[in-house]
């Protein structure tokens, strides 16, 4: 039931970003966890829920640790690989105009951003590492200058792809999905 804002908050920090959309049920609360029975009614929260569902729709896995439980990280990462590599997950690509498959990739971020630090964890989950030309604006002025040039405006991070810049880390994250493991 956590909202978007926190799903955000924790692929980047724990996750250091993820390549695969995550639910949240927020709004009407709970009307997801009560279809899976993870709703606690009583309490208004749910049990802690891992529900991983392929790019048909399919229920792939379902379980439940109690709110006061943890789940191992690296549990979530590769059972999510293992759907992944089976089934896929859904989700398009934002439309790039003229770019059927992308060419040159560059990355404007800085390390000090949230946003920034999630799309560096998806491409390193994604091992696009030699795919993605990286730039951090803090560390380079030349970087900064760069990317004022390309975009018109300082807002990291931004994936410029063949010249055109994309803003928002969940789309960044989504098209690089797409283009590259959809």
């Amino acid at each position: 039931m956590d909202s978007v804002y926190c799903h955000t908050n924790w692929a980047a920090r724990d996750l250091e970003g993820v390549s695969l959309p995550l639910l949240a049920d927020f709004n009407p609360k709970g009307a997801v966890a009560n279809l899976f029975g993870c709703y606690l009614e009583k309490a208004g929260i749910t049990d802690r829920a891992t529900v991983v569902i392929d790019k048909g729709g399919i229920v792939r896995h379902a379980s439940s640790v109690k709110p006061s439980g943890h789940r191992k990280v690296e549990d979530l990462l590769a059972l999510c690989a293992e759907v992944e590599k089976e089934h896929g997950f859904g989700g398009e690509a934002p439309a790039m105009e003229g770019a059927a498959k992308p060419g040159q990739l560059d990355l404007y971020f800085h390390h000090k951003c949230a946003f920034s630090r999630n799309v560096l964890g998806a491409i390193k989950n994604m091992r696009l590492d030699k795919e993605v030309n990286l730039h951090d604006v803090l560390s380079d002025s030349k970087d900064m200058d760069a990317l004022m040039e390309l975009a018109g405006k300082k807002q990291v991070p931004c994936l410029v792809v063949d010249g055109k810049p994309m803003h928002e880390s969940k789309d960044i994250n989504r098209f690089l999905y797409q283009a590259f493991c959809g």
